[in-house]
């Protein structure tokens, strides 16, 4: 739990550091969009705008979910910064359709832009927020992953900004390889964040931690010592690092409480090989009517 929580407390002071990288960047792009009469800094502003409030919301949120249980979430808050990286990956996701409708335009119709002063702000674009992606490599936190992804698609883009503006000094009037090269890159990011919140809503779902099979779970702890029985072995997850693992284990009626407390370790040892963090074993004797017994076993996934 203490290691978890370390990561915590780093994954907000990373969130934070490029929150306001982020920001103060974006006020020097309108302004340097407008020097250079380049629409595609333009746009990465706008678009970055949106980033500063995104990483401002988890930033925000991963606080909140640092707090402690409380009666209303007897689980504490740690899954508030699922719903910081729910909305960071849909505002990716909607930024990066953003970016797609300026480019594809700009490929029927080119504009001229100012190099040098492109090549600059690349340059810098590339220095702010590459540092800022090295920070959040650090984390290991699934909201600061996803902000991650959205610092990454600045440097990649402003990487294409940079090929494009030299290509420009030093060639000419091709114009057209900005939006195309914005296209590309856009797509890739794009790719990214769906698989981001695809990993988003699987938790959310209560779905399984990835590389956990249930099924195995379930009976490596029917083969315990003395259990005849399990029924309704669940696993899932709070936040993408906490894991929660229930089951009901059924004994002998006549079995004592040695061999009670034996089984409840056993499960616990089995459960600790998923580290997870909360665990509840319920042992029920063979005679014992258990309401949940004759509901419906999960499946496997499809």
């Amino acid at each position: 739990m203490a290691h978890n929580h370390a990561h915590s407390h780093g994954d907000t002071g990373n969130i934070r550091m490029a929150f306001f990288l982020n920001l103060g960047f974006t006020l020097l792009e309108f302004a340097g969009g407008i020097w250079t009469n380049s629409v595609a800094i333009t746009a990465d502003a706008v678009h970055d705008l949106g980033d500063s409030a995104s990483l401002g919301l988890a930033w925000y949120l991963e606080r909140y979910a640092q707090r402690g249980a409380s009666r209303t979430y007897s689980y504490g808050y740690g899954r508030f910064s699922l719903l910081g990286a729910l909305i960071n990956a849909g505002v990716l996701i909607g930024g990066s359709l953003f970016v797609l409708s300026e480019a594809i335009p700009r490929i029927l119709d080119t504009q001229p832009t100012y190099a040098p002063g492109m090549i600059g702000f690349a340059v810098l674009g590339i220095l702010v927020n590459g540092a800022a992606v090295l920070r959040l490599r650090r984390s290991e936190g699934l909201n600061a992953q996803v902000v991650g992804w959205h610092l990454l698609e600045d440097v990649l883009g402003w990487v294409a900004v940079l090929l494009v503006s030299l290509v420009l000094f030093f060639v000419g009037d091709w114009y057209i390889l900005d939006p195309l090269l914005s296209v590309l890159i856009t797509l890739v990011v794009l790719t990214n964040a769906a698989r981001n919140l695809r990993g988003v809503l699987r938790i959310l779902l209560q779905a399984a931690p990835s590389g956990i099979d249930v099924t195995t779970i379930d009976a490596e702890l029917g083969r315990i010592d003395d259990v005849q029985s399990t029924h309704h072995t669940h696993v899932w997850s709070l936040d993408g690092e906490h894991h929660v693992l229930t089951t009901h284990l059924v004994v002998n009626p006549d079995t004592p409480k040695a061999t009670i407390v034996a089984v409840k370790d056993r499960a616990r040892a089995i459960a600790a090989q998923l580290e997870a963090s909360h665990i509840t074993v319920e042992v029920e004797f063979g005679d014992e009517d258990c309401t949940m017994r004759d509901r419906p076993h999960a499946e496997a996934a499809p």
